[in-house]
């Protein structure tokens, strides 16, 4: 018998508003986001590249998780902007295909992540002595290497099994983005978040024996920008799999799947500059001798 999903040839995704007012309304405030998320990775990566001061461990994986994010939000809102602006909810099968294995790609990459970069402030804060050796940096190369190949392994793995198998409810989703349940991702997900949470008790112990005062507040102000990003990408994350139904709905759904997909690539790049002095500088040079250069080209040409 031949299989469903072989006549599937495009799917409706779940439209954000009914009225055309509303759609492009969505749509200027996808863009807004999206341009938004486009400059805050973008500085960070060309922060992070141009200034050698910067050239540690812990920057060297906000690298990584910067272009994720960049990765993350062009495989989901794109889509969305077309379909609010022009009014349509269709997107191809491929094009759905290639949705789920992006999307489940970034994710999985941004949980693998966010655990090795829990691992760099364990290290530094309770192995301090040990920082250079155990976060060498061919060590960083390797775990980036690794992250980026488990999250290529799984989606791979997820997308397969995922469009092999009958499509049972016809051509219709619930979002506004194609993806999959991520109960499939559980067990990975629960087995990063386990180790998070040890990194972090150990590392609250450490602090805490720390004498001074200004000692303890330095340290843990180091891991702040990280534990909140974490907070963000998983906190959005379960409640969007384990609320309860009495409160679901599709629109309820689809904004739960919106704050999870789209705010962290968005909001990740704030947290980090907001709490980082030495970041905070850097940043402020590179716009400063952005807007320098933009000002002088003008006159040049002039000349």
């Amino acid at each position: 018998m031949k299989s469903q999903h072989y006549s599937i040839t495009e799917f409706l995704l779940l439209a954000f508003a009914d009225t055309r007012e509303l759609q492009l309304l969505h749509f200027w405030l996808f863009l807004g986001i999206y341009l938004a998320a486009l400059l805050g990775n973008g500085l960070i990566i060309t922060a992070i590249t141009c200034d050698h001061h910067l050239h540690t461990p812990m920057y060297f994986f906000l690298l990584n998780l910067s272009l994720l994010d960049l990765g993350s939000i062009s495989t989901t809102l794109p889509k969305a902007m077309h379909n609010s602006l022009w009014d349509t909810r269709h997107i191809s099968y491929y094009g759905c295909v290639a949705q789920v294995f992006f999307f489940l790609f970034f994710t999985s990459e941004e949980f693998c992540l966010l655990t090795i970069m829990s691992y760099d402030r364990y290290v530094a804060i309770c192995k301090p002595l040990h920082y250079g050796t155990l976060l060498g940096s061919r060590a960083c190369v390797h775990m980036a290497t690794a992250a980026w190949g488990t999250g290529l392994l799984n989606s791979f793995l997820h997308t397969a099994n995922t469009f092999s198998l009958p499509l049972c409810q016809g051509n219709t989703l619930d979002q506004f983005f194609c993806e999959i349940p991520q109960i499939l991702n559980v067990c990975v997900a629960f087995g990063y978040f386990v180790f998070i949470v040890v990194s972090y008790v150990q590392i609250f112990r450490a602090v805490l024996r720390i004498p001074s005062e200004q000692g303890r507040h330095k340290a843990f102000s180091t891991c702040l920008p990280h534990l909140a990003v974490v907070s963000l990408f998983i906190g959005t994350g379960t409640f969007a799999y384990l609320k309860p139904p009495s409160i679901s709905s599709p629109f309820m759904d689809m904004v739960v799947s919106f704050l999870y997909s789209v705010m962290p690539p968005a909001v990740n790049p704030l947290i980090y500059s907001m709490r980082n002095q030495e970041f905070k500088q850097t940043l402020k040079k590179l716009i400063q001798s952005l807007f320098l250069s933009t000002i002088n080209l003008p006159m040049s040409l002039q000349k």
